[in-house]
C-alpha cells in the first residue's frame, strides 16, 4: 500500500514484518507471498485468457486484497473483480477497482441500498439474481440512488446452491430485469463450484459439459427474445480450460490459481499430474516457527487453528518430506519429526489446505522476494462478510 508509513510501524506490535528485513526475521505465524511465483501465476492466467479471447474477472473473495487485485489487473489483464459480499465490493471500489461483480444474490434492503450506491464510487456494479421478486427491490434501490445496477441471471448448473435450473426461469427473470427502471440485463452467471475439486480431469470435464449445455440453451433462448448477454461468466481454477473452449462462456472467474492451496493442488491435470507440480506454483504460505521440541519425535509450531482454515484438510509443509504437520489446536500445530531434524525457532512454510478462509484470519500479507521482505499488504477486506 502506497500510503503505509513503515517508519511509524513496529514489528511485532503493529505488523509482522517491514520491507528490507530478512524473511527469517518475520514474526510468526504470518501469511507470506512469494512475489515471483505470484507474478508468474497471474501472468500465466492472463496470457491464457487472452489467447482464448476470454475476459478474466479475478475472484477477490480468495485474497480479499486491493493490492493483489491491482496486480491481477495490471500484470494479468483482469477486467475487474468478483466478490461475494457487498462489504467486499465496497472495499474494492474504495481501492480504485472500477468493474465489480457481486457474484451472489443481494436481497436485504440495507444491502441493496449500499449496492446501489457503489456506482457513486466510480464502479460498474453488477450482481446476480435468481428470484423475480428481487428484481423489483433492486430496481427501487437503483432508482432511489439515481444509479444503475447491472444484473446477471444465475443458473444452478450443478453446485446446488443459488440459481435457477430451467431455461424458462432464466428468460422470465431476464425479461423482468430488462424492463425494470434502474437495472440493466448484463447476462448470465454459471459457476459450477461443486466439481472444481474433483481429482479426475475427465470427471471435471463431464460435469462442466452439463453446465455448458445448460448455458448454451439459455443464451439461445434469450437471443430469441432479443436479449444479448454481455457477460456469460463462470469457470474456476479446476475448470477454466473447459469454459474457455466452450464457444459460449466469455468471462472466467478464477481465484485460487494465484495463490494455490493444498486442496486445489492435489487435483489432476490432463496428463494425470497434480496441478501444483507444473500448472500452478505455490505462492501463499503460512510461515510458522518451532516453539517447542520437548518430545523427541515431534515439534510444536505456532500456527494452529487460529492461523488457518482446515475445512479442506491440514496444511502441507512446503519443500519437506522428512516432517509432517499432523494435528492442530487453537494456538499450536503438531509436526511429526521422527529423525529429530528440527530445533526450536526453526521456521517452516505451510501450504494451507484452503486459501480463502485462511487469508481471512490474517491482517497482512508479507511479500517476499529473494529471501527479503519487499512489501507489506493489508488483507483489505478481512472480515467483510456482510
Amino acid at each position: 500500500m502506497k500510503d503505509l508509513n513503515f517508519d511509524e510501524l513496529e514489528v511485532g506490535y503493529d505488523v509482522p514484518a517491514i520491507p528490507g528485513m530478512d524473511e527469517a526475521d518475520v514474526q510468526t505465524p504470518a501469511l507470506v507471498l512469494d512475489l515471483d511465483a505470484l507474478e508468474r501465476n497471474i501472468k500465466k492466467m492472463g496470457d491464457f485468457a487472452k489467447s482464448k479471447g476470454m475476459r478474466h474477472r479475478s475472484h477477490g473473495k480468495m485474497h480479499k486484497s486491493v493490492d493483489v487485485q491491482h496486480m491481477q489487473q495490471d500484470l494479468g489483464g483482469a477486467c475487474g473483480v468478483c466478490c461475494q459480499k457487498v462489504s467486499e465490493a465496497e472495499v474494492f471500489a474504495r481501492g480504485g477497482i472500477t468493474d465489480i461483480l457481486v457474484s451472489n444474490q443481494v436481497t436485504q434492503p440495507a444491502k441493496i441500498k449500499r449496492l446501489a450506491n457503489l456506482p457513486k464510487l466510480g464502479a460498474r456494479t453488477i450482481c446476480c439474481v435468481d428470484d423475480p421478486g428481487n428484481v423489483a427491490d433492486l430496481s427501487a434501490g437503483a432508482v432511489e440512488a439515481g444509479t444503475q445496477i447491472e444484473c446477471l441471471v444465475e443458473i444452478d448448473c450443478g453446485a446446488g446452491r443459488c440459481g435457477v435450473t430451467t431455461t424458462p426461469q432464466v428468460v422470465e427473470i431476464a425479461k423482468a430485469i430488462d424492463a425494470a427502471e434502474g437495472l440493466r440485463f448484463a447476462g448470465l452467471q454459471a459457476y459450477q463450484g461443486a466439481m472444481q475439486h474433483l481429482d479426475s480431469y475427465d470427471e471435471r470435464r463431464a460435469k462442466t459439459q452439463i453446465a455448458i449445455d445448460m448455458v448454451r440453451e439459455a443464451v439461445d433462448a434469450l437471443k430469441a427474445e432479443g436479449l444479448d448477454c454481455d457477460i456469460v461468466g463462470g469457470g474456476g481454477t479446476g475448470s477454466y480450460y473447459f469454459e474457455s473452449g466452450s464457444g459460449v462462456f466469455n468471462e472466467l472467474q478464477c481465484g485460487s490459481y494465484a495463490f494455490m492451496d493444498a486442496d486445489y493442488g492435489r487435483i489432476l491435470d490432463e496428463n494425470g499430474n497434480r496441478i501444483d507440480e507444473g500448472e500452478w506454483e505455490n505462492a501463499l504460505f503460512i510461515l510458522t516457527s518451532v516453539m517447542s521440541h520437548a518430545k523427541a519425535d515431534k515439534a510444536i509450531v505456532d500456527a494452529g487453528l487460529k492461523a488457518q482454515s482446515v475445512d479442506s484438510g491440514l496444511p502441507t509443509i512446503f519443500g519437506r518430506n522428512d516432517v509432517e504437520y499432523v494435528k492442530c489446536s487453537d494456538e499450536h500445530g503438531v509436526v511429526m519429526d521422527p529423525d529429530g531434524v528440527l530445533k526450536v525457532n526453526d521456521k517452516l512454510k505451510l501450504v494451507p489446505g484452503h486459501c480463502d478462509p485462511t487469508c481471512n484470519v490474517h491482517d497482512w500479507y508479507v511479500g517476499v522476494r529473494g529471501g527479503k521482505v519487499e512489501t507489506l499488504w493489508p488483507v483489505s477486506a478481512r472480515g467483510k462478510a456482510y
